[in-house]
């Protein structure tokens, strides 16, 4: 009951709405319904709508459904329904006696009508103004819970995406930090030298780890920075026989953003699953071209047969299964990755629609 008594006073103005509404397209003219409603004795007929409508659907919304139908108690509520519209239908009736007595007038010819008044007005006129009245209240609360209901959908959607991105971004540092400083572990004591470069390198990588990627979308430009600081870094690190290829068209780079980390996976992987042949090359080949906001990116290289070669391609392998979950996520529809697996290569294809640049946007607005 107390739900019933926080009820709002605009709810009363909207059935007083309500009624004029249809006085008005009754009789066909604001003015003179106004007239007719606030200055003649038809005012009890219409104050006892207003009053009644106000009540029952009040009722309904805030007693009735949240006692009956929100715990499944379907015939309870049905009961109670039915009995609130009789109940109210019938004390609207009053209104039209009220009406009739300040003008000194029967009720029948008031109302030009034969026969019964109160079933006259109940089945005519109360009854049908009453199932109208509760059927509009339920569609208008039942619709502002489903919007109500939506939104919190949607809020803890995008608050569990947003922890699940954050989840598979960082789930990716500790991966990489892990294999690049085990590397340089063991390069400080072949070649004291180019584990100094690789620090250096080391340092750049995660300056843009810490303070450049934590937004959701970065600037292409810089996730490409990011790549050839990689690329460099595992040049100090591998071994003479290891051909890299890098083909880069990059132009208007700086025109579209990318979620960190999408392209880098791939790239980490390949250098850590490249074949390691004695008796000839080893590969890997890169390639990215940017056409407006549609970037193609692929990736080879040359693989081993031997299993400890192809942990990457099983279903656990942690990379992989990262940067496919992160695309759903955040490129849903938006992107074509092929991976394919072949005796003495391992090729991946990636085809992502970006979007446009936040600061070139705002360029945009400003020119």
């Amino acid at each position: 009951m107390h739900r019933l008594l926080k009820y709002k006073l605009h709810h009363p103005l909207f059935w007083a709405c309500y009624h004029y509404t249809w006085w008005t397209i009754a009789m066909g003219n604001p003015v003179k319904s106004a007239a007719t409603i606030f200055l003649t004795p038809l005012f009890f007929k219409y104050l006892f709508y207003v009053i009644c409508s106000t009540a029952s659907v009040a009722f309904n919304l805030y007693v009735l459904m949240p006692r009956y139908l929100e715990k499944n108690r379907v015939g309870a509520y049905i009961a109670g329904l039915s009995l609130t519209i009789i109940a109210s239908s019938c004390l609207i009736i009053p209104g039209y006696y009220l009406a009739a007595a300040a003008l000194h007038s029967p009720v029948e010819k008031m109302f030009q009508f034969t026969g019964d008044p109160f079933i006259h007005f109940f089945f005519a006129n109360t009854f049908p103004s009453t199932l109208a009245s509760m059927t509009l209240g339920m569609s208008i609360k039942l619709t502002n819970d489903w919007i109500q209901s939506r939104r919190r959908q949607q809020m803890l959607e995008k608050e569990r995406l947003e922890s699940e991105l954050k989840f598979l971004k960082y789930q990716f540092n500790p991966h990489f930090l892990f294999n690049t400083i085990n590397s340089i572990f063991f390069l400080i004591h072949k070649n004291p030298d180019k584990a100094s470069a690789s620090l250096a390198k080391f340092s750049e990588l995660l300056r843009h780890q810490l303070y450049e990627c934590n937004d959701q979308q970065i600037a292409l430009t810089k996730e490409i920075s990011y790549l050839k600081n990689f690329i460099q870094l595992q040049r100090l690190r591998q071994n003479d026989n290891v051909e890299i290829a890098f083909q880069l068209n990059d132009e208007q780079a700086e025109r579209v953003d990318i979620a960190p980390f999408i392209l880098m996976t791939f790239v980490e992987n390949a250098f850590k699953h490249v074949s390691a042949y004695t008796d000839g090359p080893s590969w890997i080949k890169i390639a990215l071209e940017l056409q407006g906001q549609q970037l193609s990116f692929s990736i080879s290289n040359s693989n081993s047969p031997a299993p400890a070669h192809n942990s990457i391609q099983q279903p656990g392998g942690i990379g992989l299964n990262n940067v496919r979950r992160r695309l759903d996520l955040i490129y849903p529809d938006r992107y074509q990755l092929t991976i394919q697996n072949n005796s003495y290569s391992f090729d991946v294809e990636l085809k992502l629609q970006l979007t446009p640049a936040s600061n070139f946007r705002t360029l945009q607005k400003i020119a």
